[in-house]
């Protein structure tokens, strides 16, 4: 029995549970590392931007105009941050669906991953509301479009991120030593799991149906009518990018807490996983491919865009394409890892520049993010991460589960 146990069944007054969670919260080990060191004065900073941009408006920390609306905070933190989250409804898909157990360990990570990334990003959009507080018109059906596409996403973002947390939520029950909580949501997981997979491969896909309506304002090297299309396919390497990375940091980083058997087959995951982004990355090219001869862009290539276009294709699909292919075959674990960077990259500089650096490429004055707003983006980004370390460092995120869950 832990200690949370005993406290809980020694006193039901609900002193206990308040000891423990005031304990939980104390800092653990040593505090000024170089990434506190760097991250906190960002994100102090970060919240002083967000402060006064509700206080003055969007006009005040950010160069967004009535002619571009939607800068580096969509383009970036929504956009991009939730192809980067795609991995979750792959792996749970691999795992609860197809019945894969070899990936099983990283599963609690990876949905932990997505969900944390959800909510901030969610939360990032709010900042480039002009009018926040309209957020929750979706929902209360405030004289908002249902047929329009952004209701389907608000939706969409809404529910996955509950789906998400229901997945999550057993290693939440075994941190509270709530047994029955546990038992009860176990259960549910793969409801949730079948539910969130429908919804990720739905909202993926219309996050791109978005940038539908802006044909005239999208440079047409990166705007056809299988942007959503592209947008889910390439959120599948994108996602499994991240967890190879992210997954390679974590097994260092928290590798006091990964069971040996853990630790050993850790390289056999990342192969598999660079087997499954070799195959989306073809496909996601041949689709590219097929889409750009059928739409007669060949005049485009000789012009700046088209070398930047090619610059995408080749440089950030085909190489780490060719890369992840390689090292599957040859069981190359570092280039495999240089090739989900790669892949990372060329999936942030896919979704700017249909978000960002595409779109209204011809005005006479582009949209240039402030160095406010990307003081707020990583801001944005370093506060997941320190929630993320704060669950993985309590939770049984990586480490094994309590010895009575065995017993269930």
């Amino acid at each position: 029995m832990s200690n949370l146990e005993y406290t809980m069944a020694k006193d039901n007054d609900g002193q206990p549970i308040m000891r423990f969670l005031a304990s939980e919260f104390k800092p653990r080990g040593r505090f000024l590392t170089p990434f506190n060191i760097i991250s906190i004065p960002i994100m102090f900073l970060g919240l002083v931007l967000i402060i006064i941009r509700f206080w003055k408006g969007l006009g005040a920390v950010t160069n967004l105009t009535q002619e571009v609306p939607w800068g580096l905070w969509i383009g970036f933190d929504v956009v991009t941050g939730v192809a980067f989250a795609g991995g979750a409804y792959v792996l749970t898909f691999m795992v609860y669906i197809l019945n894969i157990r070899k990936y099983h360990s990283i599963v609690r990570i990876t949905v932990l991953n997505g969900f944390l990334a959800y909510v901030f990003y969610a939360g990032a959009l709010l900042l480039d509301l002009g009018r926040p507080w309209n957020v929750i018109n979706p929902i209360i059906g405030n004289s908002f479009g249902t047929s329009s596409v952004l209701f389907l996403v608000a939706w969409h973002f809404l529910l996955y991120m509950i789906a998400q947390l229901i997945e999550f939520s057993p290693a939440i029950a075994e941190w509270l030593g709530a047994k029955r909580a546990r038992k009860i949501l176990s259960g549910m997981t793969i409801a949730a799991v079948i539910f969130g997979i429908t919804l990720s491969t739905l909202h993926q896909s219309g996050l791109g149906a978005l940038y539908l309506m802006a044909r005239d304002k999208i440079h047409p090297l990166w705007y056809n009518e299988f942007i959503p299309i592209m947008f889910f396919v390439s959120s599948i390497f994108a996602g499994l990018s991240m967890v190879i990375f992210e997954g390679s940091i974590s097994n260092k980083v928290f590798s006091d807490q990964i069971n040996e058997d853990h630790h050993k087959s850790h390289n056999g995951i990342v192969i598999g996983l660079s087997k499954i982004c070799a195959v989306a990355m073809f496909a996601y090219f041949f689709l590219q491919v097929l889409v750009f001869i059928h739409g007669k862009r060949w005049e485009l290539i000789n012009t700046p865009m088209g070398y930047w276009y090619l610059l995408e294709m080749l440089g950030f699909v085909v190489l780490p394409m060719s890369l992840f292919f390689y090292s599957y075959r040859k069981n190359k674990i570092g280039l495999i890892k240089v090739a989900s960077v790669i892949t990372m990259i060329g999936v942030i500089l896919n979704r700017l520049n249909v978000t960002v650096i595409g779109f209204r490429w011809d005005a006479a004055v582009r949209y240039i993010p402030t160095w406010m707003e990307l003081v707020v983006t990583l801001a944005v980004i370093f506060t997941e991460i320190w929630i993320f370390r704060w669950v993985v460092n309590r939770m049984p995120v990586l480490r094994d589960s309590p010895s009575w869950v065995n017993e269930e």
